[in-house]
């Protein structure tokens, strides 16, 4: 965790900002639940056990200061909250996809790139250089069509 604290924290340098110690903690946050999709106030309520004195003003501002600097990336799950995971593994190409349960809200990550022959195909016919896509899938989960949805 501390070498990618670091690598934020040359990434703001250079970019002519700085990792204080409330941005430090709320990327903590973001770095201990990598697995997770949380929203400004979860990681608000996160921060806040840790660090009592951050206002969710500064969870916002550090937000947003980190996805222009693509520390992290936002996504809409329809729910009308954004929700903010960390950044991509250097060299990662694409984002993962997503299966949102419309029933009880879980997400699942889908770790594949199921739209690599659709994007080549796009490429070739539109003359369209494609720098990334989102794929959501909304439905059901194990769970929740069990329960006879």
């Amino acid at each position: 965790m501390q070498k990618v604290i670091n690598e934020v924290e040359e990434k703001l340098r250079a970019g002519d900002s700085r990792l204080t110690p409330r941005r430090e903690h709320i990327l903590r946050v973001l770095l201990e639940n990598k697995d997770k999709h949380l929203s400004a106030e979860e990681i608000y309520n996160l921060v806040k056990q840790k660090a009592p004195d951050v206002g969710l003003a500064t969870v916002y501002r550090t937000l947003e200061l980190f996805l222009d600097f693509d520390i992290i990336r936002s996504i809409d799950f329809g729910d009308g909250r954004k929700r903010y995971e960390f950044g991509s593994e250097e060299g990662e190409r694409h984002h993962h996809h997503h299966l949102i349960c419309t029933r009880c809200g879980k997400i699942i990550e889908v770790n594949e790139d199921l739209l690599e022959d659709l994007e080549k195909r796009v490429t070739e016919t539109y003359d369209f250089k494609i720098t990334d896509h989102e794929l959501k899938f909304f439905g059901y989960c194990k769970e929740c069509a069990g329960e006879g949805v």
